[in-house]
């Protein structure tokens, strides 16, 4: 028989859940209601007043071409993210998992990255491929190869897309770690006394059976993609060079806070969240169906 859990009265919940509920109220609803409201004027220079454009600025934004050529970076960065965080990250576990000497050691080397903050991981790769101090830049070019992501913007891409991933790989190893962990282990074994081979029993038995970690991940790395690598970019590069590295959260900032173009900033983000919440739905109705529970 199945116990829940039953409170008396309606006070108690109330109390329980309106903490969370304030914050969200705060720090999320609050501020998307401005960003909608917003998006439907435009204000002068100096702030001191507002025309009312309805639909001005989304059409404005829509047939603007760095702003649908920000659409092209962001979905390039994104999937470049998600790919060079998760792979690793599960080859990582893997290893992890079959390792036993050492393995405590091996494990925490692993999670330290994911305690350094985005702003600080770009400022770190930033000084390895500095074009003047960097090691990494000189090493390249002793061996011909001159490194120079000011100017190159596929090197600049690479270098945001790398140092992005970094801290990620952590956080993603942590679950994939975890996820193997639960995998029956006498299912692999009857797989091993059948013949079945390492990789055979990896893609055949152990891969599906963590699909729906690898679902969750795919989802949260694709957020973190359009939201949280703001501090790497502008730490790095600052959207260029030419906006080759401009993706729309960082266009926000740069035509919100550097133009001082708020109507068209608040449509930004208005826009930049329907298109992550299209994305999460298409994700939940698409590609969950190939996930095994």
């Amino acid at each position: 028989m199945e116990k829940r859990v039953t409170f008396r009265g309606w006070l108690l919940p109330i109390l329980l859940i309106a903490p969370q509920v304030l914050i969200s109220a705060v720090f999320f609803f609050y501020p998307a209601a401005q960003a909608i409201w917003q998006s439907l004027f435009i204000p002068d220079p100096f702030g001191l007043s507002s025309q009312f454009v309805g639909l001005g600025n989304f059409e404005f934004l829509l047939s603007d071409k760095f702003y649908r050529a920000a659409f092209l970076t962001t979905a390039l960065f994104s999937i470049l993210v998600t790919l060079c965080s998760m792979i690793p990250a599960l080859f990582l576990a893997v290893i992890a998992d079959r390792l036993i000497k050492g393995s405590g050691v091996y494990r925490t080397m692993l999670i330290w990255p994911y305690a350094v903050a985005p702003a600080v991981a770009g400022v770190l790769w930033l000084f390895m491929f500095n074009t003047r101090v960097g090691v990494v830049s000189w090493y390249l070019g002793q061996l011909g190869y001159d490194w120079n992501h000011v100017l190159n913007g596929g090197e600049a891409m690479g270098l945001v897309v790398v140092a992005s991933a970094w801290g990620r790989i952590s956080y993603n190893f942590l679950f994939f770690f975890a996820a193997l962990q639960s995998v029956p282990r006498s299912v692999i074994e009857a797989a091993a006394i059948d013949g079945a081979r390492f990789w055979r029993r990896f893609f055949g038995i152990v891969l599906p059976l963590i699909t729906p970690t690898a679902f969750f991940l795919l989802v949260v790395n694709v957020v973190y993609a359009f939201f949280e690598t703001f501090g790497v970019i502008h730490t790095i590069t600052g959207g260029g060079p030419q906006q080759s590295t401009t993706i729309l959260v960082y266009k926000v900032f740069s035509d919100g806070f550097v133009g001082q173009d708020l109507g068209s900033s608040s449509a930004q983000s208005v826009i930049l969240l329907l298109v992550v919440g299209l994305l999460t739905v298409i994700q939940f109705k698409y590609v969950e169906k190939r996930v095994h529970y």
